[in-house]
């Protein structure tokens, strides 16, 4: 088994254990804190019959959302914890949507979306607080921006640096998303830099409520 084979392994061993109980209630804890989340579904706007990609689905919530937004928009999602996703597939299915969603189990660090869901391109992705979970987060941006396709967008909200916010807040936050394997990125601007710079793509980045989050959205040209 390779390196990444054996990291990914340990990561979907990692993240089934730390969801197994979590999962049940999830989104309703979850809500006061990630924030952000629909703004960002709002933005993707993807062309008539485009195509949606959430990475690190979770429990499918935003998939949902996005499906019911977009009704004409073909919805996929995966995430490395089976069960995570045993949650999203009763939640599709409890909506009504597990006909417009589909539901994969893979590693975000070593995704390919031909041989998850048979895409060669993608139009929209979207990856929703889980660049601060994923262990090689710049590869599943690096990935993420080569899946897209022409005028393909990849839109990315997470945890931010809370710059301008109180330090003792930031310290006692940090030290609870730490205990559930979560850290921002601090470097994220710089990476978003570097891959649309060497990808040929418009990048655009915002830091919203003071830093606790931060925006940002990478474009392939048509």
């Amino acid at each position: 088994m390779s390196e990444v084979a054996i990291a990914g392994a340990e990561q979907k061993r990692l993240m089934d254990a730390t969801y197994a109980l979590h999962r049940h209630f999830y989104d309703f804890t979850r809500k006061f804190y990630l924030l952000g989340r629909d703004r960002l579904i709002r933005e993707l706007a993807p062309p008539p019959g485009g195509t949606v990609l959430e990475v690190g689905c979770g429990t499918a919530r935003n998939l949902i959302v996005a499906a019911r937004r977009f009704p004409d928009a073909r919805c996929f999602g995966f995430d490395i914890s089976e069960a995570m996703l045993e949650t999203a597939r009763k939640s599709a299915e409890r909506n009504g949507l597990s006909g417009k969603i589909t539901l994969r189990q893979g590693d975000a660090g070593a995704f390919d979306t031909q041989a998850l869901f048979g895409l060669a391109q993608v139009d929209r992705i979207f990856m929703s607080y889980t660049l601060s979970m994923i262990p090689p987060w710049q590869e599943a941006i690096a990935l993420g921006a080569a899946a897209l396709a022409p005028g393909g967008s990849l839109h990315i909200v997470d945890f931010g640096q809370y710059e301008r916010l109180p330090g003792l807040f930031r310290r006692l936050h940090f030290k609870s998303l730490n205990d559930f394997h979560v850290f921002p990125r601090a470097e994220l601007p710089a990476v978003l830099g570097r891959i649309a710079e060497e990808s040929g793509m418009r990048v655009e980045f915002r830091a919203l409520w003071r830093g606790y989050v931060w925006r940002a959205t990478l474009t392939r040209p048509d």
